[in-house]
């Protein structure tokens, strides 16, 4: 059992820059690939970033790349996720989940999910 709880989300005006944490309880934290989805209202959720167990190999989804960064810290057993020039459209609740197997991309490869942070992004 992995229990995760998500912070640092807020309202933010277009072009600014938030940052996400992770903190993990239960099981070894560092045994687990982590990623981020978000999911707007209406919408599907989607892949945002995962990083590997040791923090070296990072994956990023399109239409957040080169403007938000995703780490970890085992030691702390917080995985966070650095948002910058954040627009409009990145308006969503944010999830972090812990991968299970599979593809780092779809959501059915997680298995532990926190329960969201909102991030508003105004214009």
């Amino acid at each position: 059992q992995v229990r995760l709880v998500e912070s640092g989300g807020g309202l933010v005006q277009a072009g600014g820059s938030l940052r996400l944490s992770c903190a993990a309880s239960g099981r070894a934290f560092s045994r687990n690939a982590m990623g981020w989805f978000r999911q707007a209202p209406g919408k599907e959720r989607e892949f945002v970033a995962a990083v590997s167990w040791s923090g070296g190999m990072t994956y990023y989804g399109d239409l957040v790349k080169g403007r938000f960064t995703i780490s970890r810290d085992n030691a702390e057993s917080t995985v966070y996720l650095q948002m910058n020039t954040l627009k409009p459209e990145d308006t969503a609740i944010y999830y972090c989940a812990a991968h299970n197997g599979g593809s780092y991309y779809y959501a059915s490869s997680y298995k532990y999910w926190g329960q969201g942070t909102q991030v508003t992004v105004s214009s």
